[in-house]
């Protein structure tokens, strides 16, 4: 054996370390060139465009947690899927057991999936995949003039506000 060739384990750790230093140097660059110029606008916190209320460290409901795990554990199941698929679908085991393995695959992988429907609807019917709604509260003000005051007075501004746009558009022609 020659004394320029590398073992298979020389060949993984240069690929290791290859990949260790081509995320450590890409991480390197980006804090180099990137600008820093915080400001409050950028140090609020973000909630999907809302505006936050109170702390942002408060306790967060259990139910997004129940939700995920949920998911975790569906999606970590149905991975059992693909290699179950593989397996039973060499045409050499169908053919050595006259396509009864064919039917036992399919039987055993039913009661997989059912296994998987029945925990679905344990779920569902405990109520931990249902969310709390908030009622919307229409606010009510003690007011004394009339409810169709208030649709005159936006249709006048409505139209005000055309009439301002169109005299804009004379001006500028």
């Amino acid at each position: 054996m020659p004394a320029t060739t590398l073992s298979a384990q020389g060949t993984l750790l240069l690929f290791l370390v290859g990949g260790l230093a081509f995320v450590v140097l890409g991480l390197l660059v980006a804090r180099v060139l990137s600008p820093r110029r915080p400001n409050p606008e950028k140090n609020t916190t973000y909630e999907c465009g809302e505006e936050t209320e109170g702390p942002a460290w408060v306790p967060l409901n259990a139910r997004f947690y129940v939700v995920a795990l949920v998911f975790v554990l569906f999606d970590v199941e149905l991975i059992f899927l693909f290699p179950w698929a593989t397996a039973y679908a060499r045409p050499a085991y169908q053919q050595a057991t006259g396509g009864a393995w064919g039917t036992f695959a399919l039987l055993e992988m039913g009661f997989f999936v059912g296994i998987l429907a029945l925990a679905l609807a344990w779920v569902w019917r405990r109520g931990h995949l249902d969310w709390i709604r908030p009622r919307q509260q229409v606010p009510t003000v003690a007011n004394a003039l009339p409810a169709d005051a208030y649709s005159s007075l936006r249709e006048r501004a409505i139209s005000n506000q055309q009439q301002e746009t169109s005299n804009k558009k004379r001006e500028t022609v």
